[in-house]
């Protein structure tokens, strides 16, 4: 493990000292995507079955584009990742993962359809209906995260909050990686967009069919830019009850919100309930923070951080769950950004041992 560490320390330095990352574009093709090292430490309390322990991940996540037209675009992403780090089950005692990214483990057998390593690959086209108002159509393999519960502040793990439980509502059930279509109706400051996938299998080892839609609302104040969206999911009945001899959909009723608070700060709000007539952890969430640009210290393109995460009422062993994380992400050139993260997280159980614990790490992370 030492060996493994010194590796990613290693790798860590290297990114942080690199001078130029290139986009390759031409006037049809392009070629971007995002690499990165991530490395936390777990110092745990009433955790016996677990141990203090510090784990690396490297994540490459190439793109790529084509547009024969300004109205069709084909797109395809690829994943690749060393190491698992602390998302290891059986490394951490934690509901959400330390890094909401794609370990090693992630990237094979996608959904049990036999697929590693390809995440997307997706055709759109976009008819203009006028002045602000656009009707795309997507198909192909996608990602639902993409389209729904979106949040300026928190919702990417590459430059925002690393937990899990901050990316996304970790009380919500959003497909990655799967066939599906998406219409998408952006029109004035509004804008619908409804998701349906056919996922290969969830945790009960099930098929089942995915329903998303989510109305936002994209507000232009004196403060600044805000966005507020309703998102409303449901699934095929395919997920397992509580006894575990029946199956029940899973549905979700979620709010999103994040609000510019001038030009220096930002504000960002979840509220999340699903059913719990399936199998659950968590029913209800209540999250949210703040963002805080770094012109307030003459450096605008740095940020910090902050964000709280409590949810409860789950049907199974988890009593209450909360996460704290705060972070301090700085720009090391165009292309390089380093951050410095610290999270605390305690989960309750119903019965015996509840895990808490101080979870510090690193991530160096290129976009090109």
């Amino acid at each position: 493990m030492k060996n493994k560490n010194k590796v990613f320390f290693t790798f860590l330095l290297a990114l942080s000292c690199t001078d130029t990352m290139a986009l390759e574009v031409t006037d049809q093709f392009s070629v971007g995507g995002i690499m990165a090292g991530i490395y936390q430490h777990q110092n745990l309390s009433d955790a016996p079955q677990f141990s203090d322990t510090g784990r690396g991940i490297y994540s490459f996540q190439p793109e790529f584009w084509f547009t024969p037209t300004e109205q069709d675009v084909l797109f395809a992403k690829f994943g690749f990742a060393v190491g698992n780090g602390l998302n290891d089950p059986e490394v951490s005692p934690f509901l959400s993962p330390p890094w909401g990214g794609e370990g090693e483990v992630d990237l094979k057998n996608i959904n049990g359809r036999d697929r590693d390593t390809l995440l997307e690959a997706w055709y759109e086209h976009t008819f203009t209906l006028g002045d602000d108002h656009k009707l795309a159509l997507t198909g192909g393999i996608i990602d639902s995260a993409f389209y729904l519960d979106q949040n300026a502040f928190s919702n990417d793990q590459y430059t925002q909050f690393m937990n899990g439980a901050l990316i996304n509502a970790p009380n919500s059930f959003f497909p990655s990686f799967d066939t599906g279509v998406v219409v998408d109706w952006d029109f004035n400051n509004w804008e619908i967009t409804g998701v349906i996938m056919n996922v290969g299998e969830n945790d009960d080892g099930n098929n089942y069919n995915y329903y998303g839609v989510e109305i936002e609302y994209n507000l232009e104040a004196t403060l600044g830019q805000g966005h507020y969206r309703v998102v409303i999911d449901t699934t095929s009945k395919d997920f397992l009850n509580l006894q575990g001899i029946s199956l029940e959909r899973s549905q979700l009723f979620l709010l999103s919100v994040d609000q510019e608070l001038g030009e220096t700060y930002g504000a960002w709000l979840r509220l999340a309930t699903q059913s719990d007539d399936p199998a659950i952890d968590i029913k209800n969430l209540y999250s949210g923070g703040i963002d805080i640009k770094g012109n307030l210290w003459g450096r605008a393109q740095d940020n910090i951080g902050i964000g709280y995460v409590f949810a409860n009422e789950g049907n199974q062993e988890i009593d209450k769950y909360q996460v704290f994380e705060l972070y301090v992400r700085f720009m090391l050139n165009e292309y390089i950004a380093s951050t410095l993260d610290l999270q605390y997280v305690k989960q309750d159980q119903k019965v015996g041992d509840s895990p808490s614990g101080f979870i510090p790490g690193v991530r160096v992370t290129a976009e090109f």
